[in-house]
């Protein structure tokens, strides 16, 4: 492994890359920590120390972020919400179909409009937060150095064009750094809430050796999981292709046999993440109308048995949909036939396609009850231990930095490999 990143670093295009991909990290996080102008810091940290389950999930998914009230508080969340609206525009709106099928001009199309649907929703949120936060529910007063309404403008400003920074960053990284800049900022708002997690794990107890113990062993189970998590990850099912001879030219070409990979977990942690935004939807409409039975919902949709069984279920049919929305098994087997392929025992075809779709169906169901069951069950522990730490290092966090962890090491190697240096996985 550490051979692996000193020969990366000997690369000066992936070096560079990794160091813009640091820095922009870096910035993200600053960012964080600055407080939107004319907020109480102090008065607001106290205030936000009572809140419901649901706005503590939304501000681990920000790294601390909202509990700031920083410039980046709205986080990731009105992107990634733009982008699911985006992926089921998809498959509802005839016209946003063919943007997905006419290569870089409709996928330009589908990101511009990504861009501004995240601007609108950026917004919203950020309109619903300030109501929220200057509600009897929290009771902030903001500077009364200049009028209400302009700071209320200055701070709604603020959010949006903080969300717009977060929203470039990611691309930035996606185009010049190493990654998928989006989940590298979901991974690092992650981890950085990890160390306060295990302070606070050890301070739970009366007693320090307990509370020393405990944290060790939850240590532990998240080290034996990840094993299982990783082979998960990288299983594949392997379906036969074989390759009838051909002429080409004065050549003889064909007759080989490879396979077509189909990953237990197409989707990764994208229905982790669909299933999360769902769910804390109510939480956010709650910060926007600031309504008491719309909290209370929230609330109650964000902790509990029903939150377990909603996960689960939106986690299995978003596995689904979204392996049929980045697999097209028509497409696949038009492929495979225009070069000269098929499927030993199976005619090209009707019969392809549906081959492909039985192995599609009876790969995703493990594939998406297992993340299904990664992301509950801390959850249930968390509900009835109140741990902090097993909230940093729930399932769903687990499942999201090795996947992300996985997906970048992968780049890197590729990289590795073009300049003839040994990656990662030996």
């Amino acid at each position: 492994m550490l051979s692996s990143i000193i020969d990366a670093f000997k690369v000066p295009d992936l070096r560079n890359k990794i160091l813009f991909t640091l820095a922009i990290l870096a910035l993200y996080r600053f960012g964080a920590y600055v407080p939107v102008p004319g907020i109480p810091f102090n008065e607001f940290a106290t205030a936000f120390a009572d809140t419901g389950v649901a706005m503590t999930m939304l501000d681990l998914f920000t790294g601390g972020a909202l509990s700031n009230f920083s410039v980046f508080s709205l986080g990731i969340m009105p992107y990634i919400t733009a982008s699911i609206i985006m992926q089921l525009m998809q498959g509802v709106i005839p016209a946003v179909g063919r943007w997905a099928r006419e290569g870089d001009a409709g996928r330009r199309k589908i990101t511009q409009t990504t861009r501004y649907l995240t601007l609108a929703l950026a917004l919203v949120n950020a309109i619903g937060y300030l109501l929220l936060f200057k509600s009897d529910a929290y009771g902030v007063v903001f500077t009364s150095e200049v009028p209400g309404i302009l700071t209320d403008i200055l701070v709604v400003f603020t959010l949006v064009v903080g969300a717009c920074l977060i929203m470039w960053m990611g691309e930035l990284i996606t185009q010049r750094g190493i990654g998928n800049g989006m989940s590298l900022i979901i991974f690092v708002s992650i981890v950085s809430r990890v160390p306060s997690a295990l302070f606070s794990s050890v301070n739970m107890q009366a007693d320090m050796a307990m509370g020393i113990a405990m944290t060790v062993l939850i240590v532990l189970v998240v080290l034996a999981c990840i094993p299982p998590i990783i082979y998960v990850e990288r299983a594949q099912r392997r379906i036969p292709i074989s390759y009838a001879k051909r002429m080409q030219g004065r050549q003889m070409v064909g007759g080989q046999t490879t396979y077509l990979p189909i990953k237990v977990n197409s989707a990764g942690v994208i229905p982790i993440i669909f299933a999360s935004c769902i769910l804390y939807l109510p939480a956010q409409l709650a910060a926007i109308f600031n309504v008491s039975w719309l909290t209370t919902f929230a609330n109650w949709v964000s902790t509990g048995w029903l939150n377990w069984v909603l996960t689960a279920a939106l986690i299995v049919f978003f596995a689904y949909f979204y392996t049929s929305m980045v697999f097209n098994p028509e497409e696949t087997s038009e492929q495979i036939r225009k070069q000269g392929g098929f499927i030993p025992g199976i005619r090209p075809g009707t019969a392809t396609v549906q081959a492909i779709k039985d192995v599609l169906k009876h790969v995703t169901l493990p594939g998406a009850l297992f993340i299904a069951i990664i992301a509950v069950v801390p959850t249930i522990i968390f509900y009835f231990t109140g741990n902090q730490l097993v909230q940093a290092f729930g399932g769903t966090s687990i499942l999201i930095m090795i996947s992300v962890a996985l997906d970048t090491m992968g780049k890197i190697e590729s990289q590795l490999k073009m300049h003839n240096y040994d990656g990662f996985f030996k």
